[in-house]
């Protein structure tokens, strides 16, 4: 027989079941667009955070209080109280740092907000009149707080677009005062809409000088990070040296396994964050491939339920001249067609659906969530689909080409 030939009576012997073939390739269609999706979706996660990562700047570094997390006993350190003012001036001079450009001390935590019979929920964060520049959320309306504000622990504020909102509605809200832990606020300043920026919500936040936070709002006297800026990216390398020098001095540590800070830069945050993610889509993607298992195991079932039930006409084609190589070829190539076309719809239908959450996940987060179409395992999941059809197949394509024409004939 000829190859078109092998093809033609394959696809005759599925259309004749095509229920049962449907059923058939279930298992693969579910574990192929399992596979599309987690992969979809995780590369569109791991984009999305490291877009936020990249909104810092290149320039960027982070100080930030306890040792380096590097497993569950070490989740407690993330809540140290490492990082005072006496380490804020001693990085600020220029002889122990002389790459850095600026340095911004932030405190943060949640309180509410009232103006009149208005109450809103935000972020609070405390810090110096820079952070507009290195998050790029300068006031549409109204100005930051200036240096001397800091100095002297005023009480005024710089409201997200959403606090704004949620507090005045259209109402002017510069000139106003709100609010905060039984404190009035002057609002100097409305930023604008800037939704998700590195991870932050100005949206939904509050800026305050960081003394008046720590003096007034927190009551405590240490920062929850220092963001440092560099004079180049060229630097980054050095300012980070310096930076660890001068804490360990401060800190008095001489064992680099007792720091108790850490020092992060985006290019050292975005490479951890690859390797967590890569990981947990590795891990789903062990899971979803059980059901492809699961699937290979169903498809050889129902195969081998197809030769019984063919039994007769095995028997006739076998009396017509057509050999044990022609048998075992025809029920061979019917699995994997079953399963080849379980991959294709598997894959349309995990791309539509991965399209559709990506849609639906950036309404619901705010953020723009990009879909990104697997290609590699789109080829790759058709390839494994077509192999489980020729793995699990073989077994039922053997068992039909060695039944004997005559009893095959007798069958009822």
């Amino acid at each position: 027989m000829t190859i078109k030939n092998y093809i033609k009576t394959a696809a005759t012997g599925l259309r004749r079941n095509k229920s049962r073939s449907v059923l058939t390739i279930l298992g693969i269609v579910i574990g192929i667009t399992a596979i599309i999706l987690v992969m979809s979706l995780g590369q569109g996660a791991q984009d999305l955070i490291l877009n936020q990562v990249r909104g810092l700047g290149s320039k960027t570094v982070i100080v930030m209080p306890g040792r380096q997390p590097k497993g569950p006993a070490d989740a407690t350190q993330v809540f140290s109280d490492s990082l005072k003012n006496k380490d804020l001036d001693l990085l600020k001079n220029k002889a122990n740092v002389p790459d850095l450009n600026q340095i911004i001390p932030i405190v943060y935590g949640a309180d509410s907000a009232t103006f009149e019979d208005q109450i809103y929920r935000m972020t609070i964060f405390g810090a110096t009149r820079e952070i507009g520049k290195i998050f790029d959320a300068e006031p549409s309306e109204g100005v930051f707080f200036s240096e001397d504000d800091v100095r002297r622990s005023a009480d005024v504020v710089v409201l997200g677009s959403k606090v704004k909102e949620g507090l005045f509605g259209a109402s002017e809200a510069v000139g106003e005062k709100i609010k905060i832990k039984n404190r009035n606020f002057k609002v100097v300043g409305v930023l604008p809409e800037k939704g998700q920026v590195s991870f932050f919500s100005f949206d939904e936040a509050v800026v305050i000088p960081y003394t008046t936070a720590q003096q007034y709002i927190f009551g405590r006297k240490y920062f929850d990070r220092l963001i440092v800026e560099a004079k180049s990216e060229e630097a980054v390398p050095r300012i980070v040296n310096d930076i660890t020098l001068t804490l360990r001095n401060s800190h008095n540590i001489t064992d680099p396994d007792k720091d108790d800070f850490h020092v992060e830069t985006q290019a050292g945050l975005m490479s951890q964050i690859s390797i967590i993610t890569d990981v947990l889509t590795l891990f789903l993607l062990a899971v979803a491939a059980i059901s492809l298992l699961v699937g290979g195991v169903g498809i050889m079932n129902i195969m081998l339920v197809s030769v019984t039930e063919r039994t007769r006409e095995i028997g006739l084609r076998k009396a017509l001249g057509a050999t044990k190589n022609n048998v075992l070829i025809q029920f061979l190539l019917e699995a994997v067609f079953l399963t080849g076309a379980g991959g294709v719809v598997g894959i349309l239908l995990g791309a539509s659906l991965s399209f559709l959450a990506s849609l639906v996940l950036g309404k619901v987060i705010g953020m723009a969530w990009s879909f990104t179409f697997p290609t590699v395992a789109a080829i790759i999941g058709l390839l494994v689909s077509a192999a489980i059809g020729l793995i699990f197949g073989l077994y039922p394509a053997r068992q039909a080409s060695l039944k004997s024409p005559m009893e095959a004939l007798r069958y009822e």
